[in-house]
């Protein structure tokens, strides 16, 4: 089951995935068995497997149930499909079922934000859930049949593209076609081409993605790696996801075309774990480009050119977006973010110069090179060309993908997505920025109103603090807890949402919030920390109204602490026993 002889220390997941899968959690002897094939010690074994969700140290049941616990889930409906879950099996959420047969867990977004309330069973995908449908899916398993065998297929729910000659993402494409760019030029021509387009990367940090390459080309070294980072966690975001299952083809044209243009021989695509139901079919495409001479040794498109690619999947940790952190998961370590002393493109995974690059933007390079570099620059805006793809949920009419040239109107894209009476609109997912009226009326483009992908609309219905509390639960849970920033400021931070929440907060509470983010987002090792303050300064700024009917009267409220006052009841006790025995 496991290894003959000691491999690569970046196999290390994989093989904790196969005992995983295998045997239902990964035992004492288990980490001593793959401590001692890996050269490693068991700490370290251990602090891999215990950093990441979806590893469990006891049986998590023969068919384990994963509720999404999203916000978006929860305003959908979750608290009844958990009840009947917990009903069905006979357990609470947390527990196993007394046959082993079930365990049941809440876990975070897994991008199905469009098609909620949804579960992962065994990792297959259940949508659109309803407390009949859960009944019908515990019946099934207990009669006998597979998750796998009638799971459901996530709908693609492509609500908008542009019109047909401005559309990028979402029309057919012809397999193969923009690797016939490589036959007649250089690595060089094309990461100008790249630099021209004004791609930029497209997970949320916007870095240029031809300068990127550039700096990777420049640094020489004898292997050079592209890696693909499949791992959008933030919550309120599912584009990749329907973009690997619509045009996977983009995704391994692009790295292709990355690894020739810095000289990269080996691809790396990090697969969220919550996804692992893509990963045979991912694999399958890439087979294709196998067979037909597109990858591996002396490709078809261009001759010597040695460039191959697999799939490595991860075990849930949202910080392993970042890609220091994405790195060091795929090494097989623990997915914890490093100072930026050097960036990826100097040393990157196994200390070689490395790209690393979201779906969408790898996606966008093949499109580029098929429309003429003439073409992408006539569509959306000045500073960002192109079209972008938003992942829309929560209270509107029309949930799913839109792709929209850059310069919508933010007004006119709420009236696309059939928002009504829109309160908060969470932009750029939880670690992005909370919008209100005041900017209904920007653009969406990198001059106005940039994105990284997530779009979640609250109506007036919706408890802004309590939509706050759970981004701050959230960013509290993920917080990989090396840096005392964000492991400590976070956690004060989602007490002095509670008490918000209770109506005890002061005025010192909320300039305590101002100061301690400013601390927490200059001081924290990575975009985790930097950013998870955001929305919270965002919304106490815009909604006011909201804020003060939640603080409470400050001439009413002790906020000092005396000792004699605390211990004056039990003093008089003592004072009391003491004089009966004079």
């Amino acid at each position: 089951m496991l290894i003959k002889n000691k491999v690569d220390r970046s196999q290390l997941m994989s093989v904790l995935w196969e005992i995983q899968r295998k045997k239902r959690h990964i035992a004492h002897d288990d980490i001593t068995k793959i401590a001692k094939e890996f050269e490693l010690s068991r700490m370290e074994v251990e602090g891999v497997l215990t950093f990441y969700h979806f590893f469990h140290r006891k049986d998590c049941g023969k068919y384990t149930i994963y509720i999404n616990n999203s916000i978006t889930s929860k305003h959908a409906g979750m608290s009844s499909i958990k009840k009947t879950f917990e009903q069905e099996i006979g357990i609470p959420v947390g527990k196993l079922s007394f046959d082993n047969m079930f365990g049941l867990y809440e876990t975070a977004c897994i991008g199905l934000s469009d098609q909620e309330p949804a579960c992962l069973i065994n990792f297959k995908p259940f949508t659109n859930l309803t407390p009949e449908k859960v009944k019908d899916i515990i019946s099934r398993i207990r009669n006998g049949e597979k998750p796998k065998d009638f799971c459901d297929k996530p709908k693609s729910n492509i609500q908008y593209t542009p019109s047909k000659d401005r559309t990028v993402f979402f029309k057919p494409y012809r397999d193969f076609s923009s690797l016939t760019f490589l036959k007649n030029n250089t690595p060089e021509h094309l990461i100008k081409l790249v630099k021209k387009s004004k791609l930029a990367g497209r997970g949320g940090a916007f870095f240029p993605t031809g300068l990127k390459w550039q700096f990777a080309r420049q640094n020489e070294a004898e292997i050079k790696y592209i890696i693909c980072n499949a791992d959008e966690g933030e919550p309120g975001t599912f584009k990749d996801r329907v973009l690997l299952q619509e045009h996977p083809e983009l995704l391994i044209e692009g790295m292709i075309l990355a690894a020739y243009a810095v000289g990269a021989s080996e691809g790396i695509i990090y697969l969220r774990g919550e996804y692992r139901y893509l990963k045979k079919e991912i694999e399958k495409v890439i087979a294709s480009y196998r067979k037909y001479n597109f990858l591996g040794s002396n490709i078809a498109a261009k001759n010597p050119f040695d460039f191959d690619i697999y799939v490595h999947l991860g075990a849930g940790a949202y910080v392993c977006g970042e890609e220091t952190a994405l790195i060091h998961s795929i090494e097989g370590k623990r997915g914890e973010p490093s100072t930026k002393v050097v960036f990826p493109v100097e040393k990157g995974y196994k200390d070689k110069p490395t790209v690393v690059n979201n779906v969408e933007t790898l996606c966008a390079v093949p499109r580029i090179l098929e429309m003429g570099i003439d073409k992408w620059l006539s569509l959306g805006t000045e500073k960002t060309p192109g079209t972008k793809i938003l992942s829309v949920s929560g209270d509107c009419k029309n949930e799913g993908i839109y792709e929209i040239e850059w310069g919508m109107n933010f007004r006119e894209f709420l009236e696309l997505v059939g928002a009504k009476n829109p309160k908060m609109i969470q932009w750029s997912g939880p670690s992005g920025n909370a919008l209100s009226k005041v900017d209904f009326d920007r653009n969406i483009c990198g001059e106005d109103l940039i994105c990284g992908g997530s779009v979640m609309i609250f109506d007036g219905s919706r408890d802004i603090p309590t939509i706050l509390k759970h981004f701050s639960d959230f960013f509290v849970d993920e917080s990989c807890g090396i840096c005392v920033p964000c492991r400590t400021g976070n956690f004060l931070l989602n007490k002095k949402i509670d008490k918000m929440i209770t109506g005890v907060a002061t005025k010192r509470d909320m300039m305590d919030i101002k100061e301690w983010s400013k601390i927490i987002k200059t001081t924290s090792r990575c975009g985790l920390g930097q950013m998870s303050s955001n929305s919270l300064n965002d919304a106490i700024e815009k909604f006011p109204e909201v804020f003060e009917k939640y603080m409470a009267d400050e001439s009413a409220c002790k906020t000092s602490f005396s000792l004699e006052k605390a211990t004056a009841e039990y003093d008089q006790i003592i004072n009391e026993i003491t004089s009966d025995y004079e």
